[in-house]
């Protein structure tokens, strides 16, 4: 929840955009507790979003994008998934690849110290579709 929050834009008193500065302190807060969840809790524990993935995966197939070019950006744009829609976009193929993994580990309240766990990877003819390998 608290991420939601952090996305919106901070100046200081001078009129200077302040947000990078909180993204980063956020970033390395959620990075160590995720971390000391996953130590607390051991390696045999998994979190309920990495189960609901696999299930997703399971029963519906991987989660399929369609790619679009706006302002110098690829933007992806999940189609025919059945929760809702994920959307991301990146600068370039690889920047967009890792954020569209990110996107749907965050979709399904995956911590990140799972992303190995988690080893969501494209898949399908066109390599436009996540699932758990």
């Amino acid at each position: 929840m608290l991420y939601f929050m952090v996305h919106f834009v901070i100046f200081d008193s001078r009129g200077k955009y302040i947000l990078k500065k909180h993204m980063f302190i956020y970033k390395i807060y959620k990075k160590i507790k995720d971390y000391l969840i996953k130590f607390l809790l051991g390696s045999k524990t998994v979190p309920q979003g990495l189960f609901e993935l696999s299930q997703y995966c399971r029963m519906f197939g991987g989660i399929h994008f369609d790619y679009k070019k706006e302002n110098g950006a690829i933007i992806a744009i999940s189609s025919g998934f059945k929760h809702g829609s994920i959307v991301t976009s990146g600068r370039n193929e690889e920047e967009l690849d890792k954020n569209i993994k990110d996107a749907i580990l965050t979709f399904f309240e995956i911590p990140s110290s799972y992303r190995k766990e988690a080893k969501v990877c494209k898949v399908g003819e066109k390599q436009r579709e996540y699932a758990i390998a």
